[in-house]
């Protein structure tokens, strides 16, 4: 069944290539269709296209299916274009004539825009949870383990002291960044298309009010040709917010693979979280990992796919949008995959708390050393000149009582400041 058909007989090929696999996509947005299609019946009784009987009938059956949505048993079969031939087919079935009538006034086109923002509205608002979750465990673990010092790098070489403290805490606050982002992909979907039809409206007196208040939506998109190249901007907003929080992710990673090797030996994890090699007994691999790191590292070409497939469409509705859901919904599978396992590894994290005894590690000490002789009244450039000296000499000794006391160094790491920061970017969502 399709919903353009007029009767003849598509060719067969044509009809592989032009479904692809939007089948097997739509199973994933058929629960926001059958929404979207009760608020769309009740709203056509509002105005009398339907009957109060009609409305009851369809939005019983619309219930039913979206009961089988929920339980994962809604199936879209192969005779079957998308969920939005399903759909209909299984309400004229039920209903006959009334099952007809859930068209009237819409289209596909609105259809899936409507579909999809719904969609992407709950897994933002996931993946915003997710977020949040991985926040509290990293502001935890930077409390924790505050008072631990580890080697800060520049350019890999030894630079000066930083502390698990400041580690933990860094990501933390990188998340924040990431909420912002995640809230504003959110607010672009938040706009009822529903009611812009193929992209220039309808005769129909219908009101867009109702069921923008029905789906729980912010605002509408008010002008039907906005409402309709809305599609491609949402998927590229929302592929943008991903690929932020998967690059604060995806660093994060490379960070752990570093540390756990032999070379840094930092932090370590329980066997369960490594894997081994066919050959060498010792190797305990850190997988979990480096898989976040190359799943977050694709995730940054998300929007440029997005932007590359879309970038040169005219207003208006064209099938190449269709491929936007075969990139975009992969990847909001992935980010949440890659925030759930990174969140329970990091539960189990241990922490080496004696690094610094090394003294290939005393240079990391120079800096607060030469800012000493600042502060006893040597100008700045002759304390750093006499420090090289000394260290050139091998005479350099380090001192490693100095106290770092400003905003966000490692000996006040504001930790209260920062859970502020992320609780007033989680209120703006409301």
């Amino acid at each position: 069944m399709k919903l353009w058909d007029k009767g003849g007989n598509p060719d067969e090929q044509t009809d592989q290539f032009t479904v692809g696999n939007d089948r097997e996509l739509d199973l994933a947005l058929v629960k926001y269709d059958i929404i979207a299609s009760r608020a769309h019946a009740r709203m056509l009784g509002s105005i009398g296209l339907l009957g109060g009987k009609e409305v009851e009938q369809l939005t019983a059956e619309l219930d039913r299916m979206l009961q089988e949505a929920e339980a994962g048993r809604f199936t879209i079969e192969k005779d079957f274009e998308d969920m939005h031939s399903k759909i209909e087919y299984l309400l004229t079935e039920a209903l006959g004539d009334t099952g007809k009538k859930i068209h009237t006034a819409r289209s596909r086109n609105d259809q899936v825009l409507v579909a999809l923002q719904l969609y992407l509205k709950d897994e933002l608002g996931g993946i915003r949870d997710q977020v949040s979750e991985l926040f509290s465990l990293l502001i935890n673990l930077a409390a924790r383990y505050k008072g631990v010092l580890l080697p800060g790098y520049t350019h890999l070489q030894i630079a000066m002291p930083s502390s698990f403290g400041l580690w933990f805490s860094a990501y933390a606050e990188s998340l924040v960044d990431d909420i912002y982002l995640l809230h504003a992909a959110y607010r672009v979907a938040d706009q009822n298309p529903l009611g812009s039809a193929a992209g220039y409206g309808s005769s129909f007196p219908i009101d867009r009010d109702f069921t923008t208040k029905a789906l729980g939506f912010g605002t509408q998109k008010f002008n039907v040709v906005a409402a309709q190249m809305g599609r491609g901007k949402v998927e590229r907003t929302t592929a943008t917010a991903l690929a932020s929080v998967g690059a604060t992710l995806g660093k994060m990673a490379m960070d752990v693979c570093l540390y756990m090797s032999q070379n840094f030996n930092f932090i370590s994890f329980p066997d369960h979280l490594t894997t081994g090699s066919s050959i060498m007994p010792h190797k305990k691999n850190p997988d979990i990992f480096e898989l976040i790191r190359g799943k977050c590292n694709a995730l940054q070409g998300v929007p440029v796919q997005l932007t590359t497939l879309t970038t040169n469409l005219p207003s208006g509705y064209h099938r190449d949008l269709q491929l936007t859901k075969d990139i975009l919904l992969p990847a909001i599978q992935n980010l949440k995959a890659c925030l759930e396992i990174a969140t329970s590894s990091l539960r189990e994290v241990r922490v080496r708390e004696d690094i610094l005894n090394d003294p290939k590690y005393d240079y990391l000490f120079s800096v607060d050393a030469l800012n000493q002789r600042v502060l006893e009244g040597m100008p700045f450039r002759d304390a750093y000149r006499e420090l090289a000296a000394e260290i050139e000499a091998g005479t350099y000794r380090p001192k490693k009582d100095a106290r770092h006391t400003h905003q966000g160094s490692i000996g006040n790491l504001c930790l209260e400041d920062i859970q502020k920061k992320m609780m007033q970017a989680l209120e703006a969502w409301g």
